[in-house]
């Protein structure tokens, strides 16, 4: 088996850490039941470019239960937990190529290592593995059969190539299923992200200004969590439906160039590339905390912030503080990359049942119904979701209504009224 791990001695901490992790995850714990018994996935290969933590290693072995074989990569050079890896290889016998803290180019490599499999279906966060078949590894295209994606950010990318025409397979976009964007954007990354800013700094949320950029599902969460910590949320938003839902959900809406002369705490959560830059590095109050939660660190404009500082120092783990030529002193976090897997673990796995769920039986629809699909980007079948909110629902014993005959007839009919 190929892999690249940091060290298999860290095996039996990650076995411990996956268990832990499972038992909080129902749905894909019925799913992987299944899958053993009717191998859906038999005879098809499975490239993963996922954070590589206890709960990717959960879905691994899910889709390793369906018959598929399955290698994988991790999507960001700082969210590997190197026990998890560790644990898969030994323990799972699942081929991985990630360590976490790796270079980019060591990133890359790996990528191209879980290439060499020759998926027949790719699994990527953030649509690196996508991206690279398109752009080198041409050879790749004619035996996939379709991807999925897992994120938001990933999304955007896959939905630009398939408006250039350069999408070569359909993909299924998992991040768009109901029971992935309003629990795992929502409240995965509301409370893991000040899981990650806290461990990194140990400082206290309450009394400060909380400065979020972006108010979609994430930047929901996100508000939510740090107004529940005491902060006060202020909200950077280009969109002006969100922009009035915030100012509704009772958050200050401000441009960035005002919002950086209050805040205390800044974290990006947009998608886009340069959201925090000169000009606002250059207003924020010395001391000012700056981090990411989006999936790529373009979203701080890091290399501007180097040309205006004089001093750079790491003064705790996670945390780089850069002295400007003005005096000041602007604090990043996590190199500016997903501070809630840089610092923190990610998401709970109660949340990432449901979005492994997704991903899971996407793999499955794919591989039955492929020949049917065109190269393009779909969303999750309603019925899938439908399915694992039902699953969750059951796992959570949680009962709810169902329409009577006289219910469901009324619905469909136009005839009765006032």
């Amino acid at each position: 088996m190929n892999f690249d791990i940091k060290d298999r001695s860290l095996a039996e901490k990650g076995k411990l850490r996956i268990e832990w992790a499972a038992q909080d995850m129902p749905v894909l714990k019925q799913i992987k039941a299944r899958f053993e018994k009717e191998q859906p996935l038999k005879g098809q290969r499975i490239a993963a470019c996922l954070h590589v933590t206890t709960e990717t290693a959960s879905l691994m072995e899910t889709l390793k239960a369906g018959g598929a074989e399955v290698v994988l990569c991790a999507s960001n050079p700082l969210s590997t937990q190197d026990d998890v890896a560790s644990s898969l290889v030994v323990n799972s016998g699942i081929s991985v190529h990630a360590i976490k803290g790796e270079d980019n180019n060591t990133y890359y490599k790996h990528i191209n290592s879980a290439l060499d499999l020759k998926p027949t279906i790719t699994m990527d966060d953030g649509a690196d593995l996508v991206s690279t078949i398109l752009k080198d590894r041409h050879d790749l295209i004619p035996t996939l059969i379709g991807g999925t994606e897992e994120t938001t950010t990933g999304v955007i990318r896959l939905r630009s190539m398939a408006n250039d025409g350069v999408l070569k397979f359909p993909v299924i976009a998992v991040n768009d299923a109901q029971t992935k964007h309003f629990f795992d954007n929502r409240y995965g990354t509301g409370q893991s992200t000040i899981d990650g800013i806290i461990r990194a700094t140990n400082r206290l949320l309450a009394g400060s200004t909380f400065v979020i950029a972006g108010y979609g599902w994430c930047g929901r969460g996100l508000a939510m969590r740090a107004e529940g910590e005491g902060a006060k949320v202020v909200v950077t938003e280009i969109d002006p439906l969100k922009a009035i839902e915030a100012v509704m959900d009772g958050y200050t809406v401000l441009p960035m160039n005002e919002a950086v002369k209050d805040g205390d705490i800044f974290c990006t959560v947009t998608g886009n590339k340069d959201v925090v830059r000169r000009e606002h590095f250059e207003a924020m109050k010395s001391g000012a905390i700056v981090c990411n939660s989006g999936h790529f660190n373009v979203e701080i404009a890091l290399e501007e912030l180097a040309k205006i500082s004089t001093k750079r120092r790491h003064v705790r783990e996670f945390v780089e503080e850069f002295t400007l030529k003005n005096g000041n002193v602007v604090n990043i976090l996590g190199d500016g990359r997903l501070i809630n897997l840089a610092a923190a673990e990610g998401h709970p796995s109660c949340v990432m049942d449901m979005s492994f769920a997704n991903q899971s039986l996407s793999a499955e629809h794919l591989a039955k119904n492929y020949k049917s699909l065109d190269k393009k980007v779909y969303s999750v079948p309603e019925a899938i979701d439908r399915k694992i909110a039902e699953l969750k629902l059951a796992a959570m014993k949680v009962d709810i209504d169902k329409l009577t005959p006289e219910q469901e007839k009324y619905l469909s009919s136009w005839q009765e009224g006032t």
